[in-house]
Parts: C-alpha cells; sequence; structure tokens
C-alpha cells in the first residue's frame, strides 16, 4: 500500500514509525501540552480523528496511531484471534508512547480503540491520567448483553468472529461495498455524507487489502474470545478502572440502552454523555465531540 498520493490532513504533525513487537506502528503527533493519544474504530484508521486533531492540539501533545492490523500499521499473522488480543494491543500503544517520550498520558478511543484503551487502564493503570471510551460498553458486556435486537445492531461481532476463512471469503471481492456499507448503516445519516471526501479515500485504501480484512476478523476473533474471557476474570476479581473514566455515545450509536450503568460495573469513576450522533462521533458530530474531550481532559 502507498499513501503518497493521499491527502495529509493532519498538516503540520511529524510522522512516526515505531518498531514494536507487533512491527512497525506508524503514528502521527503535532501540539503542544500534555500527552493524549487517540485511537481510532473499525473500519476506519488513525484519520477518524482529523477533523478535532488540530483543536485539541492547541492544548495536547495529540498522537494519532494505527492499531496493529489496521491503517499502515504492520499486521502480524494471526489465527483464532491470538496476536490481536486488545491486552497485545494495548502494549502497542504502550511501545510507541514510550518511544515517543510519554511515559504517562490520557487516552481517548473510538469503537476498537476505546477497547484497548480500557484493556490498558486495566493492566497498566500507572500509563494513565484519564480515559475515554467513545460508543461502546465493555466487551463482556457486549456479548452478555446479545439479545435479538443487539444482535440486529451489531451483527459484525458475530459474522467477522467466524472462524477463517469464511468472513474474509465473503469480504475480499466485495471489499469496497462492505466498507461503505458498514460506514453507511451505522451513521446517523445512514449516507457517507458525515465523511470527508479525503478521508473516505484513506479508509478505502487501507480496507481493500487482504492481510487488513484478515486482521480485522481476527479483532473480532480476539473479542469473541480471548478479550471476552479477561474481562470475565476482571470482573469476578472485582478489578475495576480506578482513572477517571468519561463515557461518550450517540443517540443513535451502537450501544443502546444506558451504557453508563453497564460501565459502573467496570469503573469507580465514571460520568459521561450523549451525542446527537450516530456511530462515528468525532466526525459525525465533531463539534459536541471536541467540546466533550475538552472539558474532560481539560
Amino acid at each position: 500500500m502507498s499513501s503518497a498520493d493521499l491527502a495529509d490532513l493532519f498538516p503540520g504533525f511529524a510522522v512516526h514509525w515505531v518498531d514494536t513487537k507487533a512491527g512497525r506502528i506508524f503514528a502521527r503527533s503535532g501540539g503542544s501540552g500534555p500527552p493524549l493519544l487517540l485511537l481510532h474504530g473499525y473500519p476506519q484508521t488513525h484519520v477518524q480523528w482529523h477533523k478535532i486533531a488540530a483543536d485539541l492540539a492547541q492544548h495536547f501533545r495529540v498522537i494519532v496511531m494505527d492499531l496493529r492490523g489496521y491503517g499502515w500499521s504492520s499486521a502480524p499473522h494471526s489465527e483464532k484471534g491470538e496476536a490481536y488480543a486488545k491486552r497485545l494491543m494495548a502494549e502497542d500503544v504502550i511501545d510507541v508512547m514510550q518511544a515517543l517520550g510519554h511515559l504517562r498520558f490520557h487516552i481517548a478511543g473510538h469503537d476498537r480503540g476505546g477497547r484497548v484503551a480500557y484493556r490498558l487502564a486495566l493492566d497498566h493503570p500507572e500509563r494513565l491520567e484519564r480515559v475515554a471510551v467513545l460508543d461502546i460498553v465493555p466487551t463482556a458486556m457486549q456479548w452478555r448483553y446479545m439479545d435479538a435486537e443487539a444482535a440486529l445492531r451489531v451483527y459484525h461481532w458475530i459474522f467477522l468472529a467466524q472462524p477463517a476463512p469464511f468472513p474474509e471469503t465473503l469480504i475480499g471481492p466485495n471489499a469496497l461495498y462492505y466498507l461503505e456499507h458498514t460506514l453507511k448503516s451505522w451513521s446517523a445519516s445512514k449516507t457517507l455524507d458525515f465523511i470527508d471526501p479525503a478521508a473516505l479515500e484513506h479508509y478505502r485504501r487501507a480496507f481493500n487489502e487482504a492481510s487488513r480484512i484478515h486482521a480485522s476478523c481476527e479483532d473480532y476473533r480476539a473479542g469473541a474470545t480471548l478479550d471476552r474471557s479477561i474481562d470475565d476474570a476482571d470482573l469476578a476479581a472485582g478489578k475495576k478502572i480506578e482513572r477517571p473514566l468519561l463515557v461518550l455515545w450517540g443517540n443513535r450509536g451502537l450501544p443502546g440502552g444506558a451504557p453508563l450503568d453497564v460501565w459502573r460495573e467496570f469503573a469507580s469513576d465514571v460520568s459521561g454523555e450523549k451525542i446527537d450522533s450516530g456511530h462515528f462521533l468525532p466526525e459525525e458530530n465533531p463539534q459536541a465531540t471536541l467540546a466533550a474531550l475538552m472539558r474532560f481532559f481539560s
């Protein structure tokens, strides 16, 4: 994959390639102030933060990175999800931030990035100051509440977690259709109007490649098995996130129900609010998302 002809949506941000156990992780950084890491979700890349990164960078040292298997980061070989457990992906975060000179930092994660963020908060609380998760509930709870209504809303959890190469084979020949259907169907407008065309081209280029499709399926296989069992073990042990946790969700997003009540089973200090948005808060309603993050991290 080449990004040479793609628009630079983070002007003034430095480019970083960080060697980790997962291979090379791609990141960008800009601004000054306390370090704030932003993690993307499925089926996107670090580019999903482009509408608010520059504003945040007026107050923070903002770092955006591609999770392993996504965007321009390496996609390590995996079978049955073992290389895409969020515990391992959280260790990538530590490696990247440490390489950039940040031992402690704020973190905000959307979708899959939120799962990496809260796993990092549980496994390595000493690394974090404050944590924000966008439009998710914990993995164990998502599976626990998977009734008929939830299964229709988050059908991809079941589909992508099927054994290889079943979902990969179905997605591969129609990757761009699948990508754009996913983006539209999880948005409030059910269109692609919320995405800058230049950002959409980044997503198309990054997703339309066999190793990336397989990696994202492995991510969901890990969610159905490894991540769920690790969450269940923490719940059974009474282990909670002790750092302040902000929960943001779209009024037409994916979690449904009452996310704050769910998160209080996982965290001791929880606050949050509903945003007028579908699933993709930083792109569908960047102003409200930015304001909420600024209030919390400042």
